[in-house]
């Protein structure tokens, strides 16, 4: 009887807040990650890819200080060492300024559609860095849903290939900056143990934005040139898909085994197809649609095993 009734109130037990509020900043993350593919495609045409990264870290960055100096008393004593600085800069230089100028460069190549299911590699790099580095197990299924995924990725290169040969170097500039966003969220991850979500993405815009300076002529020229539209998207992707997506994800990350968490971006793709469809009218040829639904599946593989993962 004992025995029921505690298992009973387990089963009742609702999940903790701070869980609630970590799955929430996923979705957040998902939604805004995902604009940011259609938004790059749109504004691509005013603004080349380095003074796009620049101008959206600043604009990131400045939004960040308005919470992030007020409060950087509250950091804990000694939480810059040489170990944690050494892991910011790098992060910031390979997500925030590497990924971004990747990123922009291969969306004037590939269709936003496509461009988001290319990065759909980088989870599965997550998920084997985190195993090997960061201790969080290396499954079985793992490895087989990693071969379909990148199976799936091969299939969506063809597609980008049949359209232009020049396409080629846009599947590689995302594939790149699919490495890079791997790497970081893997560098990443031990700094959140000693500094908050907010900080680190802070941080994060600040040096990447450092990083992409040699761009900032470039950046002038072009803001007094760009439509008014395309400034106000740059701004729309420095605020949401950067400072908060970026922050929401780091939340996250903190609380989360960083490959469990990563699976959860295989949604983006299809957010992202969906949005370009709506407003870009953008839809990825048949084989993208096939390699898509390959690395989705490749996705489902790699599930079963962390689904039953405590």
């Amino acid at each position: 009887m004992k025995h029921a009734m505690i298992e009973h109130t387990a089963t009742e037990t609702p999940a903790k807040p701070s869980q609630t509020w970590a799955i929430a900043a996923v979705v957040v993350t998902l939604v805004l990650w995902a604009s940011a593919f259609v938004g790059i495609r749109v504004i691509g045409a005013s603004y080349s890819p380095g003074p796009l990264s620049l101008g959206r870290l600043l604009v990131g960055f400045l939004a960040l200080s308005f919470i992030a100096v007020p409060t950087l008393r509250k950091m804990p004593q000694g939480w810059l060492n040489w170990r944690s600085g050494l892991a910011i800069v790098s992060y910031s230089f390979m997500w925030f300024a590497g990924y971004n100028v990747a990123l922009n460069t291969a969306e004037q190549h590939l269709d936003a559609g496509t461009s988001a299911l290319l990065i759909n590699v980088a989870p599965i790099l997550i998920a084997i860095f985190a195993g090997i580095f960061l201790k969080e197990g290396f499954p079985r299924w793992l490895i087989i849903g990693g071969f379909v995924a990148l199976a799936g990725i091969s299939l969506i290169a063809l597609g980008s290939g049949q359209r232009s040969s020049v396409d080629l170097l846009g599947v590689g500039l995302c594939l790149l900056a699919a490495v890079f966003a791997a790497l970081s969220v893997i560098v990443q991850k031990p700094v959140l143990r000693s500094i908050s979500a907010v900080h680190a993405t802070w941080l994060g815009t600040g040096i990447g934005a450092l990083c992409c300076l040699p761009f900032s002529g470039q950046l002038v020229s072009e803001v007094a040139s760009a439509p008014v539209a395309s400034t106000l998207g740059v701004i729309y992707l420095g605020i949401f898909p950067t400072a908060i997506a970026f922050t929401t994800w780091a939340y996250a990350l903190s609380r989360f085994d960083a490959g469990r968490l990563s699976a959860s971006t295989y949604a983006v793709p299809a957010i992202t197809v969906l949005m370009s469809w709506i407003w870009l009218g953008e839809i990825p040829t048949l084989w993208g649609f096939i390699g898509g639904l390959v690395a989705l599946a490749g996705v489902a593989l790699t599930r079963i095993r962390s689904a039953g993962k405590k």
